[in-house]
This record gives C-alpha cells, structure tokens and sequence, in this order.
C-alpha cells in the first residue's frame, strides 16, 4: 500500500494526520528535485488534498508556509 492509498483510506477517518502525510510526501518530492519542480508539485498536492476530500480552504496551512 502506497503512500497515495493510506492518505485516501484515511481522509474520511483522520484529516489532520492525512494531511501531515501529504506535507511530508510533498516535502521528500521537493528535496529528491531540489525544489525544481516545487510549484508543479505544491499544485498536484492540492489537487490531491482536494479531490480526496481534506483540501485546505483560503490558501492553506502548511506548516512548512506558516
């Protein structure tokens, strides 16, 4: 099972802990490019968020942009 497939079998159970897993799935992408990619790879990972039911409202809170 596949990171993709925890965060989907959790988004109706747990969404904090969901979303902590996207950030660090997005936080490892970004260092395995070096932040090549990092706009590309903040637009899938909303995509994500929302169409797996926890997307983050207003522009988001992740903590790695507080």
């Amino acid at each position: 099972m596949g990171i993709l497939d925890k965060m989907k079998s959790m988004a109706g159970k747990d969404k904090d802990r969901s979303r902590k897993m996207s950030d660090t799935a997005e936080r490892q992408v970004n260092q395995r490019t070096g932040g090549k990619h990092e706009k590309q790879v903040d637009a899938a990972q909303k995509r994500a968020e929302d169409r797996l039911g926890f997307g983050r409202e207003g522009g988001g809170n992740r903590p790695d942009q507080q």
